[in-house]
């Protein structure tokens, strides 16, 4: 962004925005200028239908005096301007010969002195083209050179401005150091004379003219100016002193009378293009010398003589043509003067461009990395668009130039370092995420998480669903094998689970902690069904665990029991750890309460246990209430349930067995020992190896055997983990 401030202030140019710059001005400029023809101003076309009839170029001057004679007598033309520059005499009559002849060897012969003095003024072909000037609105052109070895070729006008008109001012003239200028005897006749010098920018496309230029101190005006200056000066007078703009520094503008015109701080004026087509009359020169234009037509018309022919090498590239010739761009400049058309550059407009660039440039540093890439695009199409429209307004209601290209390269710029560092650091979250989460989670939850990594990076509060699982006799089974066996046991073991917990039901795999397993649903992704989800996942773990059996029973392996315990509630999840290692999980209250379910399971003899957190979540499970307990490190008594499986899907036994057990428990809380004594039996004969009946029937026992106080609570109270 402040290359782009630097360059805006002229502090550092930098090429390519010049050269953009241009390229847009070119641009706006084939869109809005011009496209009827200037009646007012034709071209009179050395061209090669001309250089056929007449002859090489250049032409006798005899035969230009003949042309400006039809041009004022025959036609009326109101001013006559030559892009053409007459460096040399044209002894083409002979009279170079005769002058040397009679101070010769005829100097003495009376008849021959006396002859060729009545002969020698129509021979004098410079002296009657300059005859031909003298009393008429003709302008004629020369040029300067800068070489080192510049010369210094005839006669140069009077100067327009003298030395000092500028001081104090920023113009910056281009100096030049030599010329090429016309006979002195033309100089003297015509009515004005001006440069042709253009001003070619750095892509060699011809934008702007000079009207003033430096030499030696002194300031000589441009060809178009000198016309522009010939055809007003009866009304407006010669040229006024130029008015310093801001703080008497900056070079606006040039006043001629009452009419400006807009410069640039090198004395130079934007060319006002019309459409690039012939956007003038074209005359061919032979058609006025041998009288094929009808007297009159050109009445009144301002005449430029300049050479479209492509042997004399006028032609010129420009923004609205590759070729156009050269007259042409005096033609543009003395029309826009005429009609006081022409864009500008003010002195503010550089600044104004490094505020926009500096207002612009944070505002959109600022805002895109906020938004996602879509809206971030649709940000920087909006910002680039008022930048264009601000842009265009202001070139078509104030006719000023602003730079665009900075602004625009800034927002691309912008929106590119974004983007790319928004990709890169997107694409490194993703393989974090993925790197991270694959062991977790299935793999079509990590490709939810890539599309959003920042979601789960840092640890949150959520609410979630744990499970811890954890084998039966573990110790006893790892007595029974050989450790490679063992191995083999545990691999199948938690292979099976960790499927069942990840792919068969999208739960979180915390960790495995010897032959226990952590997990958890509802993080990393979001999951509403969180406590069903674990349930059914325990149920299907339970159910394995008969597939895994049947195999290990095969190779002579242990019998394998697991016990479930789950627990839902709010805990804190995310990567969390030490300096040294890290590790996605989840820590909190639920999360023990889980863990001690699961160390419980064994002591009600049932597979799984789930606290009435989990159980209010879920509609469709059938579950058995097995007790209230007191977990070591609680001090309130929690409910905790059995799942049996999807109420539709239990059979009628099971219904009745769960009826059964429901009165039982109720009798038991009622302290009815009669009543709960004997669902306990029937019970019992159902399901003579259920552990939980046996449970229950002891402790109906020792209440009859032991009275019980007022404050008695139904409440199992457990000290151990």
């Amino acid at each position: 962004m402040l290359c782009f401030v630097g360059d805006a202030l002229r502090f550092e140019r930098i090429g390519f925005v010049t050269r953009l710059d241009n390229i847009l001005y070119d641009w706006r400029l084939a869109m809005t200028m011009p496209r009827a023809r200037d009646n007012r101003i034709v071209i009179l076309d050395i061209d090669e239908k001309s250089l056929g009839e007449i002859g090489h170029w250049p032409w006798s001057r005899n035969v230009m005096a003949e042309l400006l004679d039809k041009l004022f007598d025959r036609q009326e033309v109101q001013l006559v301007a030559f892009d053409v520059v007459w460096a040399e005499r044209d002894p083409s009559s002979g009279i170079d010969v005769l002058d040397r002849l009679g101070q010769g060897e005829l100097k003495d012969n009376a008849q021959f002195q006396s002859s060729y003095a009545a002969l020698r003024p129509n021979l004098d072909f410079d002296g009657r083209f300059a005859a031909a000037m003298k009393g008429r609105p003709v302008v004629l052109g020369y040029y300067f050179n800068s070489e080192d070895r510049a010369v210094r070729v005839n006669a140069l006008p009077k100067p327009v401005l003298p030395k000092g008109a500028f001081k104090g001012t920023n113009a910056e003239f281009h100096e030049w150091k030599g010329y090429t200028g016309n006979l002195p005897a033309y100089v003297q006749s015509a009515a004005a004379v001006g440069h042709i010098n253009p001003f070619l920018d750095t892509d060699g496309v011809l934008r702007r003219v000079p009207l003033l230029v430096e030499f030696e101190g002194d300031y000589y005006e441009a060809m178009s100016l000198a016309a522009f200056r010939t055809v007003t000066a009866k009304t407006l007078g010669g040229m006024q002193p130029v008015q310093p703009g801001f703080k008497e520094r900056s070079l606006e503008s040039l006043r001629v009378g009452p009419f400006e015109i807009p410069v640039d701080d090198n004395g130079a004026a934007l060319i006002p293009y019309r459409n690039g087509k012939p956007s003038f009359q074209y005359v061919p020169v032979v058609d006025v010398l041998k009288d094929r234009i009808a007297g009159g037509a050109l009445k009144n018309k301002i005449v430029l003589v300049g050479a479209t022919a492509s042997a004399l090498e006028d032609l010129r590239s420009t923004p609205v043509s590759n070729v156009l010739p050269g007259v042409e761009v005096h033609a543009n400049m003395i029309a826009g003067m005429l009609d006081q058309d022409f864009k500008r550059r003010p002195w503010f407009t550089y600044g104004a461009e490094a505020i926009l660039l500096l207002v612009g440039g944070v505002a959109l540093a600022v805002l895109i990395p906020l938004l996602t890439a879509f809206w971030a695009t649709i940000a920087v199409l909006a910002g680039a668009a008022a930048i264009i429209a601000l842009n265009v307004a202001m070139w078509q209601l104030n006719d000023f130039v602003m730079p665009l290209a900075a602004s625009l390269l800034m927002v691309l710029a912008l929106y590119t370092m974004n983007m790319a560092y928004g990709y890169f650091v997107e694409s490194r979250s993703k393989r974090l995420i993925a790197q991270r989460f694959r062991e977790y989670v299935p793999p079509e939850v990590v490709a939810k998480m890539e599309r959003d990594p920042a979601r789960y990076d840092m640890p949150r509060t959520a609410d979630l669903s744990i499970l811890f699982c954890d084998v039966r006799g573990f110790t006893g089974i790892s007595e029974a094998l050989s450790p490679e066996a063992l191995r083999e046991y545990i691999n199948d073991y938690l292979t099976e689970m960790s499927i069942i917990i990840r792919s068969g039901h999208k739960g979180t795999l915390d960790k495995y902690i010897g032959d226990a397993i952590m997990a958890f649903w509802g993080a990393p992704m979001m999951d509403p069904q969180h406590a069903r989800n674990a349930v059914l996942a325990a149920l299907d773990m339970q159910k394995a665990c008969g597939a895994l059996n049947e195999r290990f029973k095969a190779r002579g392996w242990p019998t394998l029991t697991i016990g479930v315990g789950i627990n839902s509630g709010t805990v804190r999840v995310g990567d969390m750890g030490s300096q040294l290692r890290r590790a996605y999980t989840a820590m909190g209250d639920a999360v023990n309460v889980a863990s001690r379910l699961e160390g419980r399971t064994k002591h009600y003899g049932v597979g799984i246990l789930v606290g009435e957190g989990t159980r209010k979540q879920i509609e469709d499970v059938a579950f058995r209430e097995v007790d209230r307990v007191k977990v070591k490190g609680k001090d309130e008594a929690i409910t905790v349930y059995e799942p049996l499986g999807i109420s539709a899907a239990l059979d009628s036994a099971v219904q009745e067995e769960l009826r059964i057990w429901n009165q039982a428990l109720r009798a038991y809380r009622a302290r009815n020992w009669d009543l709960a004594e004997v669902n306990l039996i029937n019970l019992q004969q159902v399901a003579p190896g259920c552990i939980l009946y046996r449970v229950y029937a002891g402790q109906v026992q020792r209440a009859r055997s032991t009275p019980m106080t007022a404050d008695w609570e139904p409440v199992t109270v457990f000290d151990e983990k």
